[in-house]
């Protein structure tokens, strides 16, 4: 047997084609250790990210705050089970509602889990409040998880033949356009569920218009708004909730990715009038886990307590200026996003060999179409790393798009 603690790079890589399943093409490296706004693989090599664990790592890698709730709690309780409450679950759900304006906290481990319970909640909603209709409009592009019924949700064309048979009750309509959501709702439908910004589907904002009529219909019909804003919550987008530019409240929303940091965790928040669950309809072996508890609760306390989403606001402008300074250089459009969660569209399908160039230079980038980059770096960020990643990405591009 290789003892994996002595081998190297190449004998890692050749244990995890022995041994870990396969569901995605994967870069010949192995990352090793983070710290800040950089990761260092197995051979030394040092990478500035833009990534940020796709939009996980809102303070950056290895952040002492995490560590230290970790320890902290772990040295007390770590598991409890979900039959009980513990005191993390409490103070973190009281943090939560206080600083959304929603009432109740539902916890989970991933944003998949999270838009589970309020596709759940919404069909409970529209089994106990109009009549049976269990119906939700999501939109085109969107992305909703991996689960079965959230690959259903999601608005990916390619997924809706895939595991087939999809799970039935998902309608899914143009974002930004009202008259194709119009003609979607009948006696059916319960609720629409939308992201703010759609992140994998290309960096599309939603229209404050459409999202106002879009709130008034609801509110006509009595069917439920849900925000998912596992990408976009806890100041990604400049405002803490990307809610906030809009000045709009859903009847209940979703988090994840950056809430716990990089450790496993999500959340479903809603309003007490939805708070319709009886014993047996949601639940979950880590619901509420402790350890998860206190990570998230230093977490969100260090992103208000630093001013990280007004952070993002500032560095994603200073950002979006500089790509903009190259945009006719490169043959961009548009650059496009809010806060720290930005993206382009360039003149050829060559995103893929674009991240790649990167990579070769010591940058991390997404590509979540072939023709889209996206960039999504911690909260953290400063203009410095900006001013330094900058020169990379123009160097790849003119080596790609010359």
């Amino acid at each position: 047997m290789v003892d994996v603690r002595k081998s190297g790079t190449a004998q890692l890589l050749a244990d995890a084609e022995q041994s870990i399943l396969f569901t995605a093409v994967r870069p010949g490296l192995v990352m090793e250790r983070g710290e800040g706004m950089y990761l260092w693989d197995t051979d030394g090599n040092r990478y500035l990210d833009f990534i940020g664990g796709w939009a996980v790592t809102c303070l950056g890698h290895s952040p002492a705050v995490i560590r230290e709730a970790l320890v902290r709690q772990s040295s007390t309780l770590v598991n409890a089970s979900p039959a009980f409450y513990n005191k993390p679950m409490i103070e973190f759900a009281k943090l939560l509602t206080g600083l959304s304006g929603y009432d109740k906290a539902f916890f989970a481990s991933s944003g998949a889990e999270a838009n589970e319970g309020a596709i759940k909640l919404a069909r409970k909603h529209g089994a106990v409040n109009l009549g049976g209709a269990y119906e939700i409009i999501t939109t085109v592009n969107s992305f909703h998880g991996r689960t079965l019924a959230t690959m259903s949700a999601t608005g990916k064309a390619r997924w809706q033949s895939l595991f087939a048979p999809a799970m039935p009750g998902f309608k899914h309509v143009p974002l930004n356009d009202m008259d194709s959501l119009l003609a979607a709702v009948d006696g059916n439908t319960c609720a629409v569920m939308l992201e703010l910004v759609q992140g994998e589907g290309g960096v599309h904002p939603v229209d404050a218009d459409y999202l106002r009529r879009l709130r008034e219909l609801c509110d006509e019909r009595g069917m439920m708004l849900l925000f998912d804003e596992i990408q976009t919550g806890l100041g990604r987008t400049g405002k803490l909730f990307a809610a906030e530019h809009y000045g709009i409240q859903a009847d209940a929303m979703t988090l994840g990715k950056g809430i716990g940091g990089g450790f496993p965790l999500s959340a479903l928040l809603t309003r007490e009038c939805f708070n319709l669950f009886e014993p047996g309809d949601q639940g979950g072996t880590y619901t509420g886990q402790p350890l998860a508890m206190a990570v998230g609760q230093a977490v969100v306390q260090e992103i208000v307590d630093r001013r990280l989403a007004r952070n993002a606001e500032a560095v994603g402008f200073y950002l979006e200026n500089r790509l903009r300074e190259v945009e006719h250089t490169y043959r961009l459009s548009p650059v496009r996003g809010k806060g720290l969660l930005l993206a382009f569209d360039l003149p050829a399908p060559v995103g893929a060999g674009l991240v790649a160039e990167c990579l070769r230079e010591g940058l991390l980038i997404n590509s979540p179409h072939p023709a889209t980059i996206r960039l999504m770096p911690p909260l953290i960020a400063a203009e410095e790393h900006i001013d330094e990643m900058m020169p990379i990405l123009c160097k790849a591009m003119d080596r790609l798009l010359a």
